[in-house]
């Protein structure tokens, strides 16, 4: 059975308050990265873009990182930069295990990020890896059996539900 937790209308609102968070906490930045994770991660980072060029004055970028999220030994990003005291967000659509996020961080441990955050639309509350999203959209109690899914479609962010 499908149950609608998010809208897209309640989506963007908490795009638009962890954009605000963003900017409040790397008020000594100057150069954001915004990395998302493929599929829908990617669409958040890039839905993310705008709404930080708002409130945040340095530069902002935005990467996708790609892995096999059931075999995640190549993790590749898309784009040729430097990572080197930029902050660096992961982002996410859902957190579940915190596995997915743990391998995404391979990439950027080779370089001296001012900072490395993680941001999800959706947590849940089942961790077996040791990462905490900084920036959460809505979090979640959840049964292992239970599972949540973010739709997004031409690049929009159309809602989440439980199933």
């Amino acid at each position: 059975m499908k149950k609608n937790i998010l809208d897209k209308t309640l989506a963007t609102l908490k795009l638009e308050r962890m954009a605000l968070e963003i900017a409040e906490r790397n008020t000594d930045a100057t150069h954001i990265v915004l990395a998302g994770i493929r599929e829908s991660g990617s669409v958040i980072a890039a839905k993310l873009l705008p709404l930080l060029q708002n409130t945040f004055d340095g530069r902002l970028s935005v990467v996708k990182v790609s892995l096999d999220k059931k075999n995640p030994d190549d993790v590749v990003i898309d784009t040729d930069l430097d990572f080197n005291d930029k902050v660096v967000i992961i982002v996410d659509d859902v957190a579940n295990s915190g596995k997915t996020m743990t391998y995404a961080l391979k990439p950027f441990l080779v370089y001296h990020p001012q900072k490395i955050q993680t941001l999800v639309l959706v947590e849940r509350t089942h961790k077996t890896f040791p990462i905490s999203a900084d920036y959460v959209g809505l979090s979640v109690a959840t049964t292992l059996q239970e599972h949540i899914f973010v739709e997004s479609a031409n690049d929009e962010i159309m809602g989440a539900y439980l199933q």
